[in-house]
């Protein structure tokens, strides 16, 4: 990105960005409650584009210019805020969105087509059951492949829509808040399993304002606030009280357990 500036409606949400995130790349992207943090997800995604000015750019995987079905082949993205097509998963009213009756494993064949579950004009072949048992063996689900969405719960639920962003292999992985509402046990689970995937060498790109999220392998930070990149460096320098106060404007103190930062 080189001066992308992006407007909702009348208000720009995001101001004159300019950043470059390398494939394969853990990033996390840490900052108040609008600050713009969904926005640049769903910018990089094209599924808001910038304003056309003359000393903008914007480029993904060295291309200005994608096909949306094949760019969304390469991202893998997790969000409650963006559209449920391919390559994306809501996770607000998961049973309602993958359809409560739907196993695991469908929910996760169902991500090929951006459907809900697998409906019955939908062609599924042997690659494609074999890529979304291996979606499921990475985040550690197969347990769930065939149980039904309706039954489980909201941490399992959110394993089934990663194994639904993984389902195609992509480059980079793209999650927006992924421990909302999950309690203390699946939020740890969700971590550990988001650093193995770090560790197989999936690019991760971690949108949260929680710094419990942000795990060990991910060592670079953006701080965004009102649009704007405020500071991008290494987590040693960034993930420090003093920073973190300034740009949640109140008081922040942060915790050691061993690699792993909270905050209170």
């Amino acid at each position: 990105m080189r001066h992308v500036t992006v407007t909702l409606g009348e208000r720009k949400v995001l101001h004159d960005l300019s950043l470059t995130i390398r494939a394969g790349e853990h990033i996390a992207i840490l900052g108040p409650n609008g600050c713009g943090k969904s926005t640049l997800i769903r910018t990089l995604t094209c599924d808001l584009y910038p304003l056309v000015q003359p000393e903008t750019e914007l480029r993904i995987f060295g291309r200005p210019r994608w096909d949306i079905n094949q760019l969304r082949r390469h991202f893998g993205v997790v969000s409650d805020n963006l559209p449920g097509h391919q390559g994306y998963s809501r996770t607000a009213d998961t049973a309602g969105c993958l359809t409560a009756r739907t196993t695991g494993l469908d929910a996760t064949l169902a991500g090929f087509f951006g459907a809900s579950t697998l409906w019955p004009h939908l062609e599924i072949t042997a690659a494609m059951r074999e890529a979304a048992h291996e979606a499921l063996a990475r985040i550690d689900a197969t347990h769930l492949a065939q149980r039904f969405v309706g039954e489980m719960s909201a941490g399992e639920k959110r394993r089934i829509l990663i194994a639904r962003a993984l389902v195609h292999r992509p480059r980079q992985l793209l999650l927006d808040e992924p421990s909302n509402a999950l309690d203390i046990a699946a939020q740890r689970e969700l971590r550990e399993a988001l650093r193995r995937l770090a560790v197989d060498g999936i690019g991760i790109i971690l949108v949260t304002h929680h710094l419990a999220d942000i795990f060990p392998e991910i060592e670079r930070v953006l701080l965004m606030r009102d649009g704007r990149i405020l500071a991008d460096g290494p987590r040693s320098a960034l993930l420090t009280a003093p920073t973190l106060s300034d740009l949640f404007r109140t008081e922040v103190r942060i915790g050691h357990d061993g690699e792993w930062l909270h905050t209170w």
